[in-house]
């Protein structure tokens, strides 16, 4: 199993809605060079690439059995989602694992208990900002509250600094 399968499985998955295959390849390269600047090893680098594509693969399920695409409800389908395609791919345990748990908690910002957990988090809101518009003030905020990465925060001032000059 590499990368481009779990990317090609999560497009199939998502097929006709070009809205979420972008957004997850956008988070997906954020998460990489995120990762690779902050000098993860290769395993958790693949790992975090693959939770990246699948973060929001719950999302359908999420809106068909709760009405709502809420993070809430994106974590509490999507491990079942991403652990199908993972282990159709012929992943470890300990692979499948690890992506779901970050799957199952990408929505949630407190008790981050590891650095893959975070990057995968900050490459979201690097994407969210700018597809939801969010306002400078949000912005600051999620600075402030979430980013801890010296390149996830290098990444969030300079995409947005000349936008938002607090930053």
């Amino acid at each position: 199993m590499n990368i481009c399968d779990v990317i090609e499985s999560a497009v199939s998955y998502d097929r006709g809605d070009p809205k979420r295959i972008n957004h997850f390849m956008k988070v997906y390269a954020f998460a990489g060079l995120i990762g690779r600047k902050e000098g993860i090893s290769e395993r958790e680098l693949d790992i975090l690439e693959a939770a990246a594509v699948l973060h929001d693969i719950g999302i359908h399920n999420a809106e068909m059995l709760h009405g709502s695409p809420d993070g809430k409800y994106q974590e509490l389908e999507g491990p079942e989602v991403a652990a199908d395609i993972l282990s159709a791919l012929g992943a470890d345990d300990e692979f499948i694992g690890k992506v779901c748990n970050m799957v199952g908690r990408h929505h949630t910002y407190t008790g981050i208990d590891s650095l893959s957990l975070q990057i995968l988090i900050e490459a979201d809101f690097l994407v969210n900002i700018f597809e939801d518009g969010m306002s400078d003030g949000a912005i600051s905020s999620v600075k402030e509250k979430i980013f801890r990465t010296a390149e996830g925060t290098r990444l969030l001032e300079e995409m947005y600094e000349e936008k938002y000059h607090q930053l």
